[in-house]
C-alpha cells in the first residue's frame, strides 16, 4: 500500500511532527491537508507545504468546529492527529487542575471529536494513527499529568482498533524529539536537556522530527498493522 494519490489530514499538522508528517505524506504522493487552531500558522504551513498541500482552521477543542472541518472536506483516506500544546511538567502536588484539564482538551477530547467527525468520511483501506509518547511507558518525576495523557490515548488507540474493526487504528509513541513542545522551556536549559538525554539514549542523540514522520508513515501504509503502539525513541525505554 502506498500514499500515492490519498488525502491525508493532519491536526497538528502546523509544526514539529504533525508538519513532518505533512511533508513526508506529501513526498509519497498524498494530498495533505494541514489544521490548527492558528490562521497564521495554517498559512505558513501551506506556503512552506507547496504543491499539494492545503489548510483549514478549527479549534479542536469544539467538537461543533471538529464537525464543520470534515463535513468540508469530505471523503479522506488517513487521519493523523499530532495535536498538543506545550507539554504540562510537575509535580502533581503543584500542578493546577484546570491546566491539567486543558491538557486533555486538545491531546485526548479533541482526538475524540475528530475520530467521531472523521470516521465516517475514511474510505475502505484507510486509517487513523494518533499520538501518545514514551511518557506512558517510561514516566519520570513530574510528569504526571503527560504520562496519564499518554496512557490514555493508547489505551483509546487499542479500544478503537477493536470498535471500528476493518478500519485500522493505530498510534505513535515519540520519545525526546526536537520540537516546539519544549518551549517552554528557557533555550539554554531546553539545549542542556537535549544534550543531557540524547547522551542517554542508544542512538547517541534525540530524535529529529522527519525522523518520527517515518513511523506514521509506516502505519498508514502496512495494510496488516492495527491497534499497535509504535515507539520511536532512540532507545530511550530501554535504558
Amino acid at each position: 500500500m502506498s500514499l500515492q494519490d490519498k488525502n491525508v489530514v493532519v491536526l497538528g499538522g502546523t509544526s514539529g511532527i504533525g508538519f513532518a508528517v505533512a511533508r513526508a505524506a506529501l513526498e509519497q504522493g498524498a494530498t495533505v491537508v494541514v489544521v490548527s487552531s492558528r490562521a497564521d500558522n495554517v498559512d505558513a504551513a501551506v506556503v512552506a507545504l507547496g504543491l499539494g498541500g492545503t489548510g483549514y482552521v478549527a479549534d479542536l477543542t469544539d467538537a461543533g468546529s471538529v464537525h464543520d472541518l470534515f463535513a468540508a472536506l469530505g471523503a479522506i483516506d488517513h487521519l493523523v492527529y499530532t495535536a498538543g500544546e506545550s507539554l504540562l511538567l510537575g509535580e502533581l502536588a503543584n500542578t493546577d487542575a484546570q491546566l491539567a484539564r486543558q491538557a486533555f482538551e486538545v491531546r485526548v477530547f479533541g482526538a475524540m471529536a475528530a475520530v467521531k467527525a472523521a470516521t465516517p468520511k475514511i474510505r475502505h483501506g484507510g486509517s487513523i494513527v494518533l499520538t501518545s509518547g514514551i511518557a506512558s511507558a517510561r514516566p519520570q518525576k513530574g510528569w504526571t499529568v503527560a504520562s496519564s495523557i499518554c496512557g490514555a490515548m493508547e489505551a483509546f488507540t487499542r479500544a478503537l482498533a477493536v470498535e471500528l474493526a476493518p478500519l485500522r487504528v493505530n498510534i505513535v509513541s515519540p520519545g525526546f524529539t526536537r520540537t516546539a513542545l519544549w518551549s517552554n522551556i528557557p533555550p539554554e536549559q531546553r539545549e542542556a536537556l537535549y544534550r543531557e538525554v540524547g547522551a542517554r539514549l542508544l542512538v547517541g542523540e534525540i530524535g529529529a522530527a522527519a525522523d518520527v514522520a517515518q513511523a506514521y508513515v509506516y502505519l498508514m501504509t502496512n495494510p496488516f498493522a492495527t491497534g499497535q503502539t509504535l515507539v520511536i525513541d532512540g532507545g530511550g525505554v530501554l535504558v
